[in-house]
């Protein structure tokens, strides 16, 4: 593979080449291959640099031909985590972008006022860890899909993505900490405010939630019983609808039990996520 890259002086180290690991090297992300990568520069003129990508796997120049990049040549590239579903930021990338950020496994965008390539979190140590990419059917978008050191916006926020529209139609103020939160993150939103309302004055009976932040005992019975009444679902044979009712009540009460324990639903995910292509009995023996 052959692939020249041209960004400015300023967006690499003083070495004269860069090697970076080939997708064999990184376990459980990207196709393996046996080719490294080795970025190799010189000086032009005007204090530009030439980066030339050598290697012989062919398939990722095969991937690069096959992107539908515009006028311009970039495409839209999104950044998504892996774990929560959330959209984290989104900007471009060129054909250079894309293959450093399969050789690199750090999301990598070309910048538009810049000129340049630059790898998300160069200046702020918030990577995107990217453990696989995705194209749409057009492939003229991309995803990564990924896992960031932390947060992603420049503001501080967690993603870029925090305006909410509805929220603004109807006057309410913009928060940084109101993501787009899919559904069962609205629900652990839903029992953190529960929790930080428990020191508050109730006029009347606190809420379900609230009984159960505290009260473990409760608590810990009520997950046993829906728990035994999702199972009875399936051992009677009973409705499909009834099964996904049953699932939703397991589900509440244990994030509501994951919230006493400060657990995060992203740490749950993340740990299903480490257990793809593991046998149970092996993953259950590395407990120990």
């Amino acid at each position: 593979m052959s692939i020249s890259l041209f960004i400015g002086s300023s967006s690499i180290g003083t070495s004269n080449s860069l090697k970076f690991l080939s997708p064999a090297s990184k376990t459980g992300s990207f196709p393996p291959s046996s080719n490294s990568i080795t970025f190799h520069r010189k000086k032009v003129s005007q204090g530009s640099l030439v980066i030339k990508a050598s290697g012989s796997d062919k398939k990722v120049e095969l991937l690069l031909d096959s992107i539908k990049w515009d006028n311009k040549g970039l495409a839209v590239a999104i950044a998504q985590n892996v774990d929560t579903g959330a959209i984290l930021m989104q900007g471009f990338a060129n054909r250079e972008a894309l293959a450093a950020t399969i050789s690199t496994h750090k999301a990598t965008f070309y910048s538009r006022s810049r000129s340049s390539l630059w790898t998300k979190g160069e200046t702020s140590k918030n990577f995107i860890n990217v453990i696989d990419i995705f194209l749409d059917c057009d492939r003229d978008s991309i995803i990564y899909l990924g896992k960031p050191d932390g947060p992603t916006c420049h503001t501080g926020s967690e993603t870029c993505y925090y305006v909410s529209v509805n929220d603004y139609l109807k006057g309410s103020e913009v928060k940084e900490n109101t993501l787009a939160l899919t559904t069962l993150y609205s629900l652990e939103s839903t029992i953190s405010q529960r929790q930080a309302e428990l020191g508050a004055i109730e006029n009347g009976k606190p809420s379900w939630t609230k009984r159960l932040l505290l009260d473990q005992k409760l608590l810990c019975s009520k997950i046993r019983e829906e728990a035994d009444e999702l199972c009875r679902t399936l051992e009677e044979n009973e409705n499909k609808s009834h099964a996904a009712a049953e699932a939703a009540d397991v589900l509440f009460h244990s994030m509501v039990l994951l919230k006493n324990k400060d657990v995060t639903l992203e740490e749950v995910l993340q740990v299903l996520r480490q257990r793809f292509s593991r046998s149970g009995i092996e993953e259950k023996n590395s407990r120990s």
